[in-house]
């Protein structure tokens, strides 16, 4: 075969797989964008031969044990499978973005204050030029993915996957964030104000940042996704031998098993779990899940208003049971801890920064904090931990707001904690 001849045919060759990849990708692409083609379901038998065939016919995306495994099917197969008596069928539950309350967004070239006031709030300095904190802990953000390459996050992040693709399960290298609320979130908790020392900072700017897009860039997601990356930074910390708190500035209205079960392994293994409370309030009992689990850390937002001398529970936060008011102790429903969570400025998507308000604000501080308290203290367990949180947050009373009184109360929890 002459050169010229074998270069034609190579030429060819690699057309036809570039077309065929192409036209992949755009079928991918538009199967993602129509949901009403494709059903995330869970699948679930007491018959092991049932089960071995189930998975046999269709793709298992993630595995649950005895909660069952799930997978895609389409519309017409989700019908047919509600039609089989030997197995259970459930479609998996959305999760989203904890909803923003309406306010503009002021969009950046460069921070207008290096230390916002939520952290010259935690760390208690109205002349904070600087934080630090946060060695060797690593800090697994949830949410849309992180602007990797931002100057203020570059030199901390460590991993980054993508668990939010509708037909890949996992893929590593990849958390594009197309929102912004991912990379604002990633800023708040360890922002270290680039190479250049020009930029923002976050609470714990010497933490490592692990981020887990379990959003899609609308915000929304699904429950196992969720799951499963709640599982993998547990799994990841256990395998690493590393201390990891896990901040999720995400929700639903409903609780998930598959969340739930996670966040309870997640804890039992180690990991702290820090999720936003809510942005429904002011009513009591207006928590979403997972913040509302009692293996989570609830955070309420506060805003930058003084009433009764200490800072004001925002309206729109989620309220917690007025029932447990008191107690001092952590049950469903409850309000764990309170901090900066309205109008906080903080890194974006574009390079820039930008402020935005929100429960989802709020977590990251508490993330943060623990990262830092955490690396102070290494040989605490995510528990002891936890009960630091706590016990500084008692010393500093939330009073203002609807639903805050002196003491736990339902809207601010236990207080406010603070970096000293």
């Amino acid at each position: 075969m002459s050169v010229k001849k074998l270069a034609f045919l190579l030429t060819t060759a690699v057309l036809i797989l570039s077309l065929f990849t192409v036209s992949a990708m755009a079928a991918t692409d538009q199967h993602e964008k129509n949901g009403k083609d494709w059903v995330r379901v869970l699948i679930q038998s007491n018959n092991e031969h049932v089960e071995r065939i189930m998975k046999q016919k269709h793709d298992v995306r993630w595995e649950f044990g005895k909660q069952g495994f799930t997978t895609n099917v389409t519309e017409q197969q989700y019908e047919a499978l509600q039609k089989n008596k030997n197995i259970t069928i459930s479609k998996v539950e959305r999760v989203s973005l904890i909803d923003q309350p309406q306010a503009e967004a002021a969009r950046t070239t460069a921070p207008s204050d290096q230390t916002p006031w939520g952290m010259e709030a935690i760390y208690q300095n109205a002349g904070l030029t600087a934080t630090d904190g946060g060695d060797n802990i690593r800090v697994a953000v949830l949410d849309t993915g992180t602007m990797t390459d931002h100057v203020d996050l570059a030199g901390n992040v460590e991993q980054c996957k993508d668990f939010s693709r509708f037909f890949f399960s996992l893929v590593k290298g990849s958390c594009n964030d197309i929102n912004g609320h991912g990379t604002h979130v990633a800023g708040t908790v360890l922002a270290d104000g680039g190479a250049d020392g020009q930029g923002i900072y976050g609470v714990a700017p010497d933490a490592k940042l692990w981020s887990y897009k379990v959003l899609g860039d609308l915000g929304f997601g699904f429950s196992d996704d969720i799951a499963n990356a709640i599982r993998h930074a547990a799994d990841q910390g256990k395998a690493r031998g590393v201390n990891v708190v896990i901040s999720m500035s995400l929700g639903s209205s409903s609780e998930s098993s598959l969340i739930t079960e996670a966040v309870n392994y997640a804890y039992q293994n180690g990991a702290l779990v820090v999720a936003a409370a809510g942005n429904s309030g002011p009513d009591a009992n207006t928590i979403g899940y997972p913040g509302a689990l009692e293996n989570a850390v609830a955070v309420a937002a506060l805003e930058d208003v003084q009433e009764n001398g200490t800072y004001r529970v925002a309206d729109f936060s989620s309220r917690g049971n007025p029932d447990t008011d008191g107690d001092y102790q952590i049950e469903r429903l409850d309000v764990e801890l309170s901090a900066p969570g309205a109008a906080i400025e903080s890194t974006w998507n574009d390079g820039g920064y930008n402020t935005i308000s929100g429960t989802s604000m709020a977590t990251p501080h508490i993330s943060g904090l623990a990262a830092k308290v955490w690396a102070e203290n290494p040989g605490l367990s995510n528990a002891a931990l936890r009960e630091e949180l706590q016990s500084r947050a008692t010393a500093n009373d939330i009073l203002g707001g609807t639903g805050a009184a002196a003491g736990d109360d339902y809207a601010s929890g236990f207080g406010f904690p603070l970096a000293n």
